[in-house]
């Protein structure tokens, strides 16, 4: 049986919060954002939460990195550029990717295409050393 969604104040300020910023947040980094303004609200309520937004395909996780799992709450197309070094997550226009044949294996119901590497301000860094 799926349960009712309430309407929730703090349910309303994560989802807000997560689509209002592109630096592609940590759970963590929500709770820092709202805790000022919501002083009773937990990490856990944060991340029981994200888990709902995910499951119901109204965020997407972008990825674990530094061992914290990042999100989008933009879900047009588009591809992600992860920096290895300092774990910034940059959008990029969306990427034309042309499917293998899935038949043999099952459905495809999505594709994202992230591209890893050293961002501008990390090589920056690098070359004044």
């Amino acid at each position: 049986m799926e349960r009712a969604t309430r309407h929730s104040p703090k349910r309303e300020a994560i989802l807000s919060c997560i689509r209002s910023t592109d630096c592609h947040p940590s759970a963590e980094w929500v709770y820092n954002m709202l805790k000022p303004q919501i002083p009773d609200l937990s990490l856990a309520t944060v991340y029981r939460n994200l888990a709902r937004f995910r499951q119901d395909g109204v965020i997407r996780v972008i990825g674990s990195i530094d061992g914290q799992e990042r999100y989008d709450g933009d879900k047009s197309p588009h591809a992600h550029f992860i920096c290895r070094d300092c774990g910034k997550v940059a959008d990029l226009p969306q990427v034309e990717v042309n499917p293998p044949e899935m038949a043999q294996v099952g459905r495809s119901e999505n594709c994202s295409v992230t591209f890893y590497g050293c961002c501008n301000e990390c090589l920056a860094k690098k070359t004044q050393n």
